[in-house]
C-alpha cells in the first residue's frame, strides 16, 4: 500500500492469513530508495563532499532501517 510521506512514497506491505493481525508487515521508507542511488550520485565526486550530497539529498540514515 503506497502512502505518500514528506520525503517521498512510503511504502507497506501487509500479509494476513485471515486474522485480525497482519501475519507479516514490511515497511519501505523514502529514505531507503534514495540510498540506493548514492552510488550514482558519488560518481566523480570528492570525498569531501560526500557528507554535503548527503545533506542535500536529506537522507536520514535512522529512518531507513525501520
Amino acid at each position: 500500500v503506497p502512502t505518500e510521506s514528506p520525503k517521498g512514497e512510503l511504502g507497506f506491505y501487509i500479509n494476513s492469513q485471515g486474522d485480525p493481525y497482519p501475519y507479516r508487515l514490511k515497511l519501505r521508507a523514502p529514505s531507503f530508495f534514495h540510498t540506493a542511488l548514492l552510488q550514482e550520485m558519488l560518481v566523480g565526486e570528492y570525498l569531501a563532499d560526500v557528507v554535503a550530497i548527503i545533506g542535500n539529498a536529506n537522507i536520514v540514515f535512522g529512518e531507513i532501517d525501520r
